[in-house]
């Protein structure tokens, strides 16, 4: 592939003096403020009601309470490591302790957007990464959901957040800035300091490998090594409330424009096309699994057109910010299908218990839309392509050179999630177990974990 400078990707960060002397734009500021409220609002209440739905009504609460406390949990982690380890200078796999205890940062520390001269208030920034690191681990648990224990929950999470979700970041999101891109030679330099995949020039504007994948792998192997649920294949184990279903689906759809739009971290036109492609992609993948549904199984249900909505989402999540409106359309009528077929065929054939089908919509959704990057971010498609920061203009695409970038993006998140949760769920078991009893299972996690019932009927 050609220089690494053609490269936009998401998230970056600098530390330039020359940064002191800009005044970031209001609308800016207002604009992530805002992109921040709306992920949160995907995390609590919207995935914990997505997920709530979807289980027995005696696991309701059980299942709340994991992505509600995940989310506070994540949150302090966050701002006492985890920023520093992902956005501050270390090696090429993970950052250093600079920000630890986020040291350093005040109200007028600034971080860089994508665009030379720009900046937004380095809290801003904080808090916003903190929501997509809150939401990764809170993914998860759906694969196994109705079965572990929450002290187990707990101490995986930390786990995974610190040597899963943290390098992986890093590897993909962590960059000098465009600041730094000024000609060839500090272009190199700059890039000498950035996280490995950005080197290699994987492309992610809002978290195809960095959330989705990489949630979609753990919950993969935690379901495997955790094992079937008590009369899975053998009794039906149906959502108790496609209802909450639908209306978490909702707010996950609405918050999803903080999630992508606010990537861009400015209030701008590539701001819009964002919008306009996550919507979109949304749209179609809701459409497309519906249809495959009714053809398949003869009715189309709210739950089917839920997850399409999901799917869609996170297929565009990776390529919102580099393909056109067509090419997202495309993405999520892909998503829609292949998600569905993973969610049925794939699972009944490989025979694991993903309870609320995290490997087949986050997993499978994200490598399509990964992969799918490369080709419809091409400008002959449609795309906006790649941006060159020292000729400052949009580089020559070379669609086979991505897309040998974005599989390997792909290889290293699958491989690396695999191992770290493999290794956390096995430590996690032998210090304290991680599956509750056969007979809490049958009464249920809320009575026997939180001595609470969600209904009182």
């Amino acid at each position: 592939m050609k220089s690494i400078f053609v490269l936009m990707c998401l998230l970056g960060f600098s530390n330039l003096a020359a940064a002191d002397a800009v005044v970031p734009n209001k609308g800016d500021t207002a604009w992530m403020l805002v992109s921040t409220l709306l992920v949160i609002l995907m995390i609590v209440p919207g995935l914990a009601l997505f997920y709530g739905g979807m289980v027995r009504v005696k696991n309701m609460l059980s299942v709340l309470m994991q992505v509600f406390v995940i989310f506070a949990l994540i949150a302090v982690l966050w701002a006492i490591y985890g920023y520093s380890l992902v956005f501050t200078e270390g090696n090429a796999i993970i950052g250093g302790f600079d920000k630890i205890f986020l040291k350093g940062i005040t109200p007028e520390s600034l971080a860089a957007t994508f665009s030379k001269g720009v900046m937004i208030p380095e809290y801003v920034y904080v808090v916003f990464q903190l929501t997509f690191a809150a939401i990764t681990p809170a993914l998860i648990i759906g694969a196994f959901a109705e079965r572990v224990k929450f002290s187990a929950v707990l101490f995986f999470t930390v786990l995974w957040f610190t040597f899963s979700y943290l390098p992986i970041a890093h590897m993909v999101w962590y960059w000098a800035g465009p600041d730094a891109y000024t000609d060839a030679a500090a272009g190199e330099k700059a890039l000498a300091t950035a996280g490995f995949l950005f080197q290699k020039g994987a492309l992610d504007f809002a978290g195809g490998t960095v959330v989705h994948i990489n949630a979609g792998i753990a919950g993969l192997v935690g379901c495997i090594l955790i094992g079937q649920r008590v009369g899975f294949g053998k009794e039906a184990l149906k959502p108790h409330s496609v209802t909450m279903t639908m209306i978490g689906a909702s707010l996950l759809w609405v918050g999803w424009f903080g999630f992508n739009v606010g990537s861009n971290l400015e209030a701008n036109g590539l701001a819009a096309l964002v919008f306009a492609n996550t919507l979109l992609a949304t749209a179609a993948a809701t459409l497309s699994w519906v249809i495959a549904e009714w053809v398949m199984r003869d009715k189309p249900s709210m739950l089917g057109a839920a997850s399409g909505a999901v799917a869609g989402l996170v297929a565009v999540t990776p390529a919102c910010g580099f393909v056109g409106p067509m090419g997202a359309i495309i993405l999520g009528l892909l998503a829609g299908v292949c998600c569905f077929y993973s969610v049925t065929s794939l699972k009944h054939w490989l025979g694991y218990d993903d309870s609320l089908d995290v490997f087949g919509v986050h997993g499978v959704g994200g490598i399509l839309g990964a992969l799918g990057t490369a080709i419809f971010a091409s400008p002959a498609l449609g795309g906006v392509g790649v941006y060159d920061y020292v000729a400052n203009a949009v580089a020559a695409y070379d669609m086979a050179g991505q897309l040998g970038s974005q599989s390997l993006g792909v290889i290293i998140t699958v491989v690396w999630s695999g191992v770290v949760s493999f290794a956390s769920f096995k430590l996690v078991d032998a210090v304290i177990g991680l599956r509750v009893s056969e007979e809490s299972e049958r009464e249920g996690l809320d009575i026997r974990e939180h001595g609470e019932t969600a209904y009182h009927l």
